[in-house]
């Protein structure tokens, strides 16, 4: 009961900011910046001003772990199989290359620029599936520090900003027609409020498309949490003797944490369509809310200076793997006759 009592000031604290993130993306006239990018904002900024003492300390490391696990569960509600069949075959083309070319380009990448694997897997999946919600699920199946899931979420946010301002130039320049455009935008931008900026920035049938695009690539969140578990556990193994690697000591229950079987059970139920549309659209509500409150708390326990000890190495990794993204996306709709 106490340790649940000093859980209280640092959670109410998370969920005041997030409630003043999610208000403050109401007011803006297009939803170019979610609240998670806000919210995460808003918690460095006050971290900067004040440290968080040892009266929330505690609730805010509850938030970023266990509430932040929580939403992911719920989000789970809100994913259906059901939204791959409505967009179709060729947006799954394109999604598998521009999901390879976030996870092989960044791996290379991030080698080469002497990033840490799980900094730079942070970027590929912000980049490659959904921005900050990828991010998010990812961070506590690899047990990632908060200021590495700070810098992703902030490089993620960076060229988000980019790609709503250029898009729609760059799709009327090339001669894109409406569900071409939508499903460059659905596979090729980051964060969900940065796809319908961008979409409906072109037109609203190409914003329409981009959306339904973007909810079937949140899908690929499933695979990826669980190939990054097996990586962790297989990485903690060898680890745990020395140089010989000990594939044996990674066990089935270790591969799949209990939040992730709870995220996955919901996506299933879901597809079958035993969640009623109010109900699954209420959990999503939820799922956001208190994975903006998490990444108020991620926020918060995070020291901008540490963020500049990284260099600008990841901002550099970001920038490669968005670029290539953009670039396969367009090169294999080329190839599939869409342009």
């Amino acid at each position: 009961m106490k340790k649940i009592i000093n859980n209280i000031p640092g959670f109410l604290i998370a969920l005041l900011i997030a409630w003043c993130a999610t208000y403050i993306e109401s007011l803006l006239p297009i939803p170019f910046i979610g609240a998670s990018i806000i919210a995460i904002f808003i918690g460095m900024g006050i971290n900067q001003i004040k440290k968080p003492n040892k009266l929330i300390e505690s609730g805010l490391k509850f938030t970023s772990k266990k509430v932040l696990k929580f939403s992911i569960i719920l989000l789970g509600a809100s994913l259906s199989i059901g939204t791959i069949l409505n967009v179709g075959r060729l947006s799954l083309t394109v999604m598998f290359f521009t999901l390879l070319t976030a996870f092989g380009g960044g791996y290379l990448t991030g080698k080469w620029l002497g990033l840490d694997w799980k900094l730079s897997n942070m970027i590929s999946a912000g980049t490659g599936i959904c921005g900050g919600s990828a991010i998010a699920a990812v961070a506590p199946v690899i047990e990632a520090k908060d200021k590495d899931v700070a810098y992703a979420m902030s490089a993620t946010f960076i060229f988000d900003m980019l790609m709503i301002v250029l898009f729609p130039i760059m799709g009327r320049m090339i001669g894109l027609s409406d569900i071409a455009y939508g499903l460059w935008t659905g596979t090729a931008v980051n964060d969900t409020s940065s796809v319908v900026a961008a979409g409906y920035a072109f037109s609203e049938a190409a914003g329409d498309f981009a959306t339904m695009v973007k909810l079937t690539r949140t899908l690929s969140i499933i695979p990826t949490v669980l190939i990054f578990s097996f990586i962790h556990m297989r990485i903690n193994a060898k680890h745990s003797v020395g140089n010989r690697t000990s594939y044996h000591k990674v066990k089935i229950r270790s591969l799949f944490p209990w939040f992730i079987l709870a995220f996955i059970l919901l996506a299933i139920i879901n597809s079958f369509g035993l969640i009623p549309a109010a109900a699954s659209h209420t959990l999503k509500a939820i799922s956001k809310f208190l994975m903006v409150a998490a990444l108020a708390a991620i926020g918060m326990n995070t020291d901008v200076r540490e963020i500049k000890k990284s260099g600008f190495n990841p901002m550099i990794h970001g920038f490669i793997i968005s670029a290539l993204v953009v670039i396969v996306a367009l090169i294999v709709q080329y190839f599939i006759g869409l342009i």
